[in-house]
């Protein structure tokens, strides 16, 4: 099977690669506008099809074995590590990361997951069977939710893809899956995989539509059990809003505002090293990467003159060079968005350097045609600035000075995301504080965006709640059931007397 031929359409239904009944809809390189696909979107009747497709595939396959759905997963990890090349290349053409971002971290790291899920898809447990009221033996059933309607984001198709459909189908449920519609291209292929690896028909299926459109109505269909929605916090209040009226669980991975909080006893060198690539990561659009650096004035003016050189080495270019560091952004409105906070901060801090992106990239290819926008760091914007809380999600770094240690866990603390942060100091005692006090889903130390599978990702506040990937997103996917059974064989139990008669 050939997981890159997208001729037969953008949407996939119960095994089948289908066109969508709505408008068209191109699918657009950033570096340089061309366009990679065409596709017809979804429309509300689509999703009533491909949810039809996942509830008629759920009995089958919620009742498989979990050793029969590891098995599954098993063979898609290896149908995925075969697909590596055309992954990476059709990743980095529809969103306009570098290939080697892609080659080197989004592909290799939804193989992991896959093969992490097939070993977790045999380990769903519950509490042990026991004589907890003396008279009676208790146990937990861990059962599938039933149909999951999950909404990925445009920044990393590819994983997204992977952190909804994995843990969702390893539990036992069945999924129908909406893309970004700027970047649907990877999502098909997993799914395509997921149908080479013998996954049953329906159990994966994906919609490629507009969310106003496509997404609202899987949010509200009757048919969906759960929801599960990666993307902007004010989206996601939208999506739980759809959800409630009709009870539905959620799971919600929202926006950030990653705090990177410098001590005066930390490696300026590796704090320095840390913040470009924190920041700069798939063009900053993560919504992990470092966007506030707090750094304790005694190392405040090394480390603005140490970002602002490295920031001018960044080889920006043309996304298929495996020398680039710094592709375009997603798209032009995207891009756009971002220059608009930076152009409106001018008018309030100091722009470092950065900006609009040269006409010229490091490897000779012509900028002018794509939504690239260079490396840019601010100083001297106000706590309560828009560039310090609003979510650029581009390659912007703001970098403030704060004295003692009570202030600078405060000011981290001081936004209504929490969902990822990192403190950089050489003293035990400080990083301790510092993990338990920054009110964040990931705080990591001396190091600033390495995840794992075998870890939870997820935040706090406006950033959302439940757990991507690890042992503990199966908690999100599952139910659980509390079974009793009797171990007397007496007719009138004690407690009856509460009812009816005497002891």
């Amino acid at each position: 099977m050939d997981l890159t031929d997208f001729g037969a359409g953008a949407q996939y239904i119960a095994g089948r690669q289908t066109r969508g009944s709505g408008e068209p809809f191109q699918v657009v390189n950033p570096a340089d506008g061309s366009v990679v696909e065409q596709v017809a979107l979804a429309t509300a009747a689509d999703v009533d099809t491909a949810v039809a497709a996942a509830r008629a595939a759920l009995p089958g396959w919620s009742s498989a074995t979990p050793g029969a759905r590891s098995e599954a997963l098993t063979r898609l990890a290896a149908v995925l590590a075969d697909a590596a090349d055309d992954l990476a290349r059709v990743e980095t053409a529809q969103t306009g990361k570098p290939v080697k971002l892609a080659t080197e971290f989004d592909v290799p790291g939804t193989v992991d997951n896959a093969a992490f899920f097939a070993g977790a898809a045999r380990n769903l447990e519950g509490k042990a069977a026991g004589e907890y009221s003396g008279d009676h033996t208790s146990y937990v059933r861990r059962e599938a939710i039933g149909v999951v309607g999950s909404i990925s984001p445009w920044n990393y198709p590819l994983q997204m893809a992977a952190w909804k459909i994995l843990p969702a189908i390893a539990a036992g449920n069945t999924i129908v899956l909406k893309p970004a519609e700027l970047t649907p291209l990877t999502s098909l292929m997993f799914a395509r995989a997921c149908t080479e690896a013998g996954i049953p028909d329906g159990v994966v299926n994906v919609v490629t539509g507009a969310g106003r459109t496509a997404g609202e109505h899987l949010v509200s269909h009757p048919g969906v059990a759960m929801v599960s929605f990666t993307g902007s916090t004010a989206v996601g209040k939208r999506v739980a809003e759809l959800a409630t009226a009709s009870v539905k669980r959620t799971h919600l991975e929202l926006g950030g505002k990653a705090p990177f909080v410098v001590f005066d006893d930390a490696d300026l060198d590796a704090a320095v090293h840390g913040a470009v690539a924190a920041s700069l990561i798939n063009g900053g659009q993560d919504c992990t990467a470092a966007t506030r650096a707090y750094v304790q004035r005694p190392l405040y003016d090394a480390f603005v003159a140490g970002v602002a050189e490295l920031y001018a080495a960044i080889r920006i270019g043309d996304p298929r060079d495996p020398r680039t560091d710094l592709g375009p952004l997603v798209s032009y409105a995207h891009r756009d968005r971002v220059a608009g906070f930076v152009e409106r901060a001018r008018s309030y801090a100091t722009v470092v350097t950065g900006g609009p992106a040269p006409a010229k990239g490091h490897d000779g290819s012509d900028l002018t045609r794509g939504a690239y926008f260079a490396p840019t760091l601010i100083t001297g914007a106000a706590q309560d600035s828009e560039v310090v809380q609003g979510e650029v999600f581009g390659p912007v770094l703001v970098v403030l000075p704060f004295d003692g240690d009570d202030e600078g866990l405060r000011l981290a603390n001081d936004t209504p995301y929490g969902l990822a942060a990192s403190a950089w100091t050489g003293n035990v005692h400080r990083s301790l504080r510092a993990t338990r006090e920054i009110a964040a889903g990931c705080v990591w130390v001396n190091d600033h965006i390495p995840i794992i599978s075998e870890m939870p990702h997820g935040g706090y506040k406006a950033s959302g709640y439940g757990k991507d990937m690890s042992q503990y997103s199966l908690d999100e996917y599952t139910q659980v059931k509390h079974v009793m059974f009797d171990t007397t064989a007496v007719a009138r139990k004690d407690w009856h007397r509460t009812v009816f008669g005497d002891r």
